[in-house]
């Protein structure tokens, strides 16, 4: 066994095309790293997400803290700045896009007892206060990654990938026919 070379992925890469893009969208209201932002840009162009919404103090492209951490996905995932993440969630609703909320509430559920209805917006809170209550009521569930530490939650790049990889894999069992 061996490492791909650099070439060898581009070659593969280039070889198999582009995926397309998920029924699936992430939104991400006051999320104030920007190096968390590239690195979430990165994650839902690996997942196959078809656009990230950027709300609140949320900090968007072009800049080079989130460059540093997207390797350019900022250029090949959609974006929209939505200054409102109410405004935002509400639009997507009118859409008939399910708004799942990534965050610890009183009727969460384990992400991996989750099935995503397509389309389905996630949505992703600030790193230290999550999401205002407003708006989760608003949504139409919401999932947690179980804890089994003394901390009790995951750096919000870390949570997105876990339940956007999730997403990913039951959105195409589901286009495929596929259940589990």
């Amino acid at each position: 066994m061996r490492k791909l070379t650099h070439e060898e992925l581009l070659a593969r890469q280039k070889e198999s095309g582009r995926a397309p893009k998920l029924p699936f969208s992430v939104i991400l209201n006051d999320v104030r790293s920007l190096y968390n932002v590239g690195s979430i840009f990165r994650t839902a162009d690996g997942a196959g997400v078809e656009k990230v919404w950027l709300c609140g103090i949320t900090g968007f492209p072009p800049d080079s803290k989130i460059s540093k951490t997207a390797l350019g996905a900022e250029l090949s995932v959609p974006w929209e700045y939505c200054r409102n993440v109410l405004d935002c969630v509400k639009m997507l609703k009118a859409q008939n896009y399910q708004i799942i909320l990534l965050e610890q509430t009183i009727k969460s559920i384990s992400y991996d007892e989750f099935s995503p209805a397509a389309p389905v917006a996630l949505l992703l809170g600030n790193e230290i206060s999550g999401i205002q209550n407003e708006i989760v009521s608003l949504c139409d569930g919401a999932i947690e990654i179980p804890m089994g530490g003394a901390k009790n939650s995951l750096n919000v790049t870390v949570a997105f990938g876990i339940a956007a990889y999730h997403f990913r894999k039951k959105l195409l069992a589901q286009s495929a026919g596929v259940s589990f």
